[in-house]
């Protein structure tokens, strides 16, 4: 058997390439060859799954003001890559929608200076504001720019989809639509796919002038997935949570899609697995994920 091990991470508790490291190694127990191929969507992770290099670190502000050194990266190509969690992580010993503002990955791009080309990771950021604290700071983009979207979702769509999972309530999930509706972008982005990532900031940055991308899309392109998962017997994906977000736009959604195509085998599994979807879920407990991963992996290379 020839397997492809391409996860995304299991936020907050293994990267992407320690996920794929530890599938290898199950599949390998089973006498399986196996690949290691971490993938990512634009969330936590995706300057390392591209392979950037950090250049620099800069001293800025995460979500609620708290001082967080973020670093800057860069492609071979001379390419400068910006990843939004580095700055604003959701952190789930605070999850407040309210006070948690864009404003630290405004500093951060304002800090970059003229560049070729930029390249700006959204996902897994603990904010909700519409990009209002980004354009606080920050009036224009230092070169072109390729906003890499880790969810389809519309500036509008975005309160209620991603609202509960950084802590908004009920009636707190309205407010946060009505101020959205307000905001000055929203006239002319409201429905642009892309706009809802990161809490609205993909929408703040397209009007500045950026591009909206698929982030998955744009990842699993550039790492060569479609052609390594064509060559496999199975290729095996997942993440931390898997629900009906999985499956509009984030990485593994994208890899079990691709992998139909050719009829490749693809087995998705989960930290937690939520809506009834078919996918193997693991343990729950965080210090237990390798070794549930590299069962997983053994389980399917003696299948």
């Amino acid at each position: 058997m020839r397997a492809l091990a391409s996860p995304a991470s299991l936020k907050g508790v293994l990267s992407a390439a320690e996920a794929a490291a530890a599938l290898a190694r199950g599949f390998r127990r089973a006498c399986a060859e196996a690949e290691e191929l971490p993938i990512a969507d634009g969330g936590e992770g995706t300057a390392e799954v591209l392979g950037a290099n950090v250049v620099r670190v800069e001293q800025v502000h995460d979500a609620f003001g708290r001082p967080r050194e973020a670093p800057i990266r860069e492609l071979a190509d001379g390419t400068v890559v910006v990843e939004s969690a580095d700055v604003l992580p959701l952190d789930p010993e605070r999850l407040d929608v309210q006070a948690a503002s864009s404003r630290g990955l405004g500093e951060l791009l304002a800090r970059l200076g003229p560049c070729p080309r930029l390249l700006v990771c959204l996902g897994g950021t603990a904010t909700m504001d519409g990009g209002s604290g980004l354009l606080g700071v920050l009036d224009e983009l230092p070169g072109p720019t390729t906003v890499l979207c880790d969810v389809r979702a519309t500036l509008v769509e975005a309160p209620r989809l991603f609202g509960p999972q950084k802590g908004a309530l009920a009636d707190e999930v309205l407010e946060l639509e009505q101020r959205f509706l307000l905001l000055d972008h929203a006239h002319s982005l409201a429905k642009l796919p892309g706009g809802g990532a990161a809490g609205g900031l993909g929408a703040a940055l397209a009007s500045l002038g950026a591009k909206l991308v698929p982030g998955a899309l744009y990842v699993l392109e550039a790492i060569g997935f479609r052609e390594r998962a064509a060559a496999a017997d199975l290729v095996v994906t997942g993440e931390g949570t898997v629900d009906r977000t999985t499956f509009e736009g984030k990485a593994p959604g994208e890899a079990l899609r691709i992998c139909e195509a050719p009829g490749v085998p693809c087995v998705l599994f989960g930290g937690r697995v939520e809506d009834g979807i078919e996918a193997v879920a693991l343990s729950g407990e965080p210090s237990q994920a390798v070794g549930d991963l590299e069962k997983l992996a053994l389980s399917l290379g003696l299948a």
